[in-house]
């Protein structure tokens, strides 16, 4: 490991940093990005992203108290295009926004910067705030789902009320109507469904508030899902087998992504559910998984196959890093310290079937739970042991699966009218 000061001075002119207002934060920058085991190398690059745009920022007047987030793209926007700094100024758009963000995180953790105030409250900001409240603490919905609905609710308040309050007895059931089909143009059925969903949970809200918001609900169109037109598509056992073969177990992020393929496999868990795992999660004597990521913030208990056990025991004593972390899957590289993403599991499940050639039949990770649900259909489980297996509040939702079972729905298939025997 290079010494702190012969990383400066081999990184760019050490006056650039010393000098401008970040010079304070640069030792606490440096072991910032150590701990999180990225490599001289990068460290390096990062401060030479650093260290040109302390350059503007000394040039310009602006303070360490006065960073916020406005000021990297004002950088590059003004001063980057007719930048005349003299060499090694560093240019490279990935290295200034990654530098840029660790030194974000950097001072809003230390308390080097207060947090920034926001723009002033709205009336429709704060209609949205009360909104995604509910959501989150009554309805006990997931926060991408969260996200989605405050963000269509946000386009319909903000075309229908602008900066006025938020009065739902002034619409018509023809500005709804109107609403929809103008700001949804040629989106699909499905999508149309989930704006619908957005807007009457929205008006469900407000109804309970106190406000008569029926008439908005009536007005809303509903759009035509045909959720049966197709089999769900899910891999065979030949195909399951070349999936979990795709592991090159003999590596650290091997071992804990074939744990993660077989959480997947075994127990149908969502992506987000495998992300938010943690170590207590796991009851060895009992040879149970507690799962605590699920939507509707419900807490379930599953049994642990034997399988499934075994591969999260190899990880986790032959390839999970040392770590503080309670989660039980964590990054293995650069950001270290830091769990698995949503985004990270589901790129392990693609990445597999990138290996193993079937990633143009298959994607994503929710494949495997439809897999499972099919898997059990064909052992002869009732649509009720499918439900409490993958956790749904519906029968309807598993009674989908009960058509994938083609050799049994055959032996109860009818002849043609006019078919001969």
């Amino acid at each position: 490991m290079i010494d702190e000061d012969i990383l400066l001075a081999l990184s760019t002119r050490r006056d650039w940093l010393m000098e401008s207002p970040l010079g304070p934060v640069l030792p606490s920058y440096i072991t910032a990005l150590r701990h999180r085991q990225y490599a001289d190398q990068t460290i390096a690059a990062y401060l030479r992203a650093i260290a040109h745009v302390a350059v503007w920022m000394s040039a310009e007047g602006i303070s360490l108290q006065n960073l916020d987030e406005a000021v990297l793209p004002c950088f590059l926007k003004q001063h980057l295009p007719l930048c005349t700094c003299p060499i090694p100024r560093h240019r490279n758009h990935a290295d200034l926004h990654a530098a840029w963000n660790h030194l974000l995180k950097l001072l809003c953790d230390d308390h080097w910067v207060e947090a920034q105030v926001g723009e002033p409250e709205t009336p429709v900001s704060a209609e949205l705030t009360r909104f995604r409240q509910y959501l989150a603490d009554c309805c006990g919905l997931a926060v991408t789902t969260c996200d989605t609905r405050v963000k269509h609710v946000q386009v319909f308040l903000s075309r229908h009320f602008g900066t006025s309050a938020v009065d739902l007895a002034k619409l018509t059931p023809a500005q709804i109507e109107t609403f929809v089909m103008s700001y949804t143009g040629r989106w699909t059925p499905a999508s149309l469904h989930v704006l619908r969903d957005s807007l009457s949970s929205y008006f469900r809200f407000k109804a309970l508030s106190g406000e008569v918001a029926d008439a908005c609900r009536v007005a809303l169109p509903r759009p035509a899902v045909w959720s049966y037109t197709a089999l769900p598509k899910v891999l065979s056992d030949a195909q399951l087998a070349t999936f979990l073969s795709a592991f090159d177990r003999s590596t650290s992020i091997g071992l804990r992504d074939y744990a993660i393929a077989r959480c997947l496999v075994d127990l149908g868990l969502r992506g987000q559910e495998v992300a938010d795992l943690t170590l207590d999660d796991l009851d060895w004597h009992l040879g149970s998984v507690t799962i605590r990521g699920g939507k509707a913030k419900r807490i379930q208990v599953l049994p642990m196959p034997p399988q499934t056990g075994e591969a999260v025991v190899q990880y986790l004593r032959r390839g999970r890093p040392k770590t503080l972390l309670r989660r039980l899957f964590v990054r293995h590289r650069a950001p270290a310290e830091a769990p698995l993403s949503t985004a990270a599991i589901r790129n392990v499940a693609n990445r597999a079937f990138q290996r193993c050639g079937l990633d143009e039949q298959f994607h994503n990770t929710h494949v495997l739970r439809r897999s499972l649900a099919s898997r059990l259909q064909v052992a002869g489980s009732s649509a009720k042991a499918i439900a409490d297996v993958l956790r749904h509040r519906s029968l309807d939702t598993a009674a989908r699966y009960l058509c994938v079972d083609l050799e049994r729905l055959r032996s109860v298939a009818l002849p043609w009218p006019g078919r001969s025997q």
